[in-house]
């Protein structure tokens, strides 16, 4: 293994804090929503300046959404070799006039220990984590570095689950990874620290109600009310849900109808069933699919499904274990733990994992992700970060690295 003294690592990390925090404010200072394709280039070009005096060359490829901004790709020693791959993502989930409305941006509160902001800890917090762990190993064990290929890859779209980026991914990674680490924000328990290694995969649906329109005065015996049968739709549905093998189904949207007075001939709704276990996904599948083969308003009102995405489940693997083991073992050198987690989110490693070897949950302590809300009796406060966990889960990921590919 590189010789690592964690002491000087820690100290490193440490130096280059005020650094850290000042590319940080200036990715949050940039409105980064995913639809708004001009902010999210002007971050990605931002980040490709700040890795460059590092060495790594920079790429972007844009979303096969035209409406969402370019990927970016950062590549650093032999493009033939199966590379240490760091992902992150681009995009937030505020809007540039929700982050004016509320007022909401960059704020320090050293009594508090956080930084607000929108990005802070989904993702720019860990963004900036990998750029100092690039420069902490580039300055200390420049020889170890060099061993390796290393690409950091950023999604454009994750936050809508763009998923041509892990196409992209897949396609600078023909012979596989030797690891993928996602760097979506890491919580601790006191001095235990997540590490995230499985995720729930998810498919969404829309249903739609086919019924009869008729007047609602004078002809309501003719007609066959679509929100009717929706609802009993919505029932079923939602009885998929197993909360004993961790299956959940929400219906998240309802629609029908025009005006009071004619029987509504369609409705529709729009929901999504997560499981961790594939095989239990599928079956979940079959339940939701099996709604359009029963009548639910007599048999007049018909109801149609239709699968609109899935994204895949990420379960719990051995492939992983030395990961699990080096991360363990670094923790306990600088009187840390780790605990694994299982997270019923989505990340990028749903769709990349079967690259190679994988964790997540890699970057800064913070809270409150896709929240912009404060209340004035402070039950409700914005997405934040603890700038204090740079240091720490930093010298963690740095020495956990170098002990897992000595």
């Amino acid at each position: 293994m590189a010789s690592v003294s964690p002491e000087l690592v820690f100290a490193e990390f440490e130096a280059l804090m005020p650094q850290a925090m000042d590319l940080l404010r200036a990715m949050v200072e940039i409105n980064s929503f995913t639809a708004n394709p001009e902010g999210v280039n002007a971050l990605a070009k931002l980040t490709a300046e700040a890795f460059e005096p590092f060495g790594f060359k920079s790429e972007t490829v844009q979303s096969e959404n035209s409406a969402y901004g370019r990927h970016l790709f950062l590549n650093f020693g032999n493009p033939a070799a199966k590379p240490l791959v760091l992902v992150s993502h681009l995009d937030t989930v505020y809007p540039p006039e929700e982050e004016k409305r509320k007022g909401f941006g960059w704020l320090e509160s050293d009594l508090e220990g956080r930084i607000y902001g929108p990005g802070t800890v989904d993702i720019k917090g860990g963004t900036v984590l990998i750029w100092m762990m690039i420069a902490v190993l580039r300055t200390l064990f420049p020889a170890w570095m060099n061993r390796f290929r290393w690409m950091i890859a950023m999604n454009a779209s994750e936050e809508v689950m763009g998923r041509d980026f892990a196409k992209q991914v897949v396609v600078r990674c023909p012979l596989g990874t030797k690891g993928i680490f996602v760097f979506e924000g890491g919580p601790r328990e006191g001095c235990s620290y997540h590490l995230v290694t499985a995720r729930k995969g998810r498919a969404e649906y829309r249903i739609h109600a086919h019924g009869k329109g008729a007047h609602a005065g004078s002809n309501h015996a003719e007609g066959v009310n679509a929100i009717v049968g929706l609802a009993k739709a919505v029932q079923a549905a939602a009885a998929v849900t197993d909360y004993d093998r961790k299956l959940t189904v929400n219906v998240g949207r309802i629609m029908g109808g025009t005006v009071i007075n004619r029987v509504p001939h369609e409705a529709f709704l729009e929901l999504e069933l997560r499981a961790f276990e594939p095989e239990i996904l599928s079956e979940g599948r079959r339940g939701i699919e099996a709604l359009g083969e029963a009548p639910f308003f007599g048999d007049a009102c018909r109801i149609s499904v239709e699968c609109v995405g899935v994204s895949p489940a990420w379960p719990e693997s051995d492939t992983n274990r030395f990961l699990l083991e080096a991360w363990a073992h670094a923790a306990a050198g600088l009187g840390l733990e780790t605990q694994c987690v299982s997270r019923g989110g989505l990340s990028d490693a749903n769709y990349l994992h079967r690259l190679g070897p994988t964790l997540d949950g890699l970057g800064p302590t913070g809270g409150n992700a896709h929240c912009s809300e404060r209340s004035p009796d402070g039950a409700k406060v914005p997405e934040f970060v603890e700038p204090n966990s740079f240091v720490v889960k930093g010298t963690l990921n740095v020495c956990a690295l170098l002990l897992a590919f000595d």
